[in-house]
């Protein structure tokens, strides 16, 4: 054998010991992340990796037990973040800890409105999102598929993405807080409830019923009760539904209990048959929590989660007295107050930040305007 081959053969033998290091490096690297995650399901992608906001100078650091705040972070509405942040933290002393979830193509600008405005004095977490998590649970219907926003399933996964945490807070990005946040973190849910939400039939949101989206403040504005699965589970069509855009959540009782796994069969599932209502608006994540918490949850004061602001009318519905003593207002709707045309549009300005990158620009109305 002349040298020349030699030489190949041993550099193939290098390069198949190589790649056996490497698969064996893989693997115990998997394991690794899993004795880290022991909640993560089996076979699951883990949804994301996390960067961590840069130490705060020590009379800026707030002591005391740890609030987590789960918020997501879509570029097209990052600005809608920022305020509710700002405003999550200025109405309180407690230490708050933002668990920013956002994609990939979002970090860099997100960096920048966190580092170079008044929120660089705020803890928080960025934690990168991969949409294939959502592969086989999601409608492949093309006339569906730019309704679904991967972001918006990020509220099934907060045990994942904050495993050490025993209880959380779930917020949407349309939201502005004017009460103190250690008020509904310290919201107290019954015995083996893995959640509390606002009910749809409570007092200050039953005014804000959407009009023309269906009879959504129940559960058959949600879920098609002709279909069989949804028969098979026994619930009352009239059932008061609820709104998960304000979530507290007992962490240790949702994994418990699964919950994630529980979501994610209905997402699944309804991806095959379809079994959400035909009236349903854009509230794809709401149908499978209400299966999963029917009659299992406990309630937020109704002051915490003033919501239908974004909705028609919203402006004659609340008074501003109301308005201002509300401890808690959600834009939820199609009108946004980051548009022209939304109510309330002043108490959210407040607490709005200007994008450093001037990129993100809400819609005002100028004197001209009809």
């Amino acid at each position: 054998m002349s040298l020349r081959r030699v030489n190949v053969a041993i550099l193939v033998l290098l390069a198949v010991a190589f790649l056996i290091i490497v698969q064996r490096n893989l693997l115990n690297l998997n394991d690794f992340l899993r004795s880290e995650n022991p909640d993560a399901v089996p076979g699951m992608i883990l949804p994301f990796e996390s960067e961590f906001s840069p130490e705060l100078r020590p009379d800026l650091v707030r002591t005391g037990e740890k609030i987590p705040v789960v918020i997501t972070a879509a570029e097209e509405r990052l600005g809608a973040v920022v305020a509710a942040m700002n405003s999550v933290y200025q109405n309180s002393k407690a230490n708050i800890v933002f668990n920013i979830v956002t994609m990939n193509d979002t970090v860099d600008h997100l960096k920048v409105w966190m580092t170079k405005t008044q929120l660089n004095n705020v803890r928080h977490k960025i934690i990168i999102f991969e949409p294939q998590l959502l592969n086989g649970k999601i409608t492949k219907n093309p006339q569906k598929l730019d309704s679904v926003k991967p972001l918006t399933f990020a509220r099934f996964y907060m045990p994942v993405f904050i495993p050490d945490a025993e209880k959380a807070i779930y917020l949407d990005d349309d939201i502005i807080v004017q009460g103190d946040i250690q008020e509904l973190f310290d919201t107290s849910l019954k015995s083996g409830h893995a959640a509390a939400f606002s009910d749809d039939c409570d007092s200050a949101s039953a005014k804000g019923i959407v009009r023309g989206a269906g009879n959504q403040n129940n559960y058959i504005g949600f879920l098609d009760f002709k279909k069989e699965a949804i028969k098979k589970l026994g619930m009352r069509a009239n059932t008061c539904s609820f709104n998960p855009g304000v979530i507290v959540a007992n962490l240790t009782e949702w994994k418990r209990q699964n919950i994630t796994n529980q979501l994610e069969h209905w997402m699944e599932l309804n991806a095959q048959e379809d079994l959400y209502s035909k009236t349903l608006a854009e509230s794809i994540t709401t149908p499978p929590l209400l299966i999963v918490f029917y009659k299992h949850h406990s309630s937020i004061d109704p002051m915490w989660h003033v919501r239908h602001l974004g909705a028609t009318g919203a402006g004659n519905r609340y008074s501003p007295q109301f308005v201002k003593a509300a401890k808690l207002l959600h834009w939820n709707g199609h009108y946004k107050p980051w548009s022209r045309t939304s109510s309330f549009t002043e108490v959210w300005d407040k607490w709005y930040i200007q994008d450093p990158m001037r990129k993100f620009h809400p819609v005002r109305k100028h004197a001209g305007d009809k």
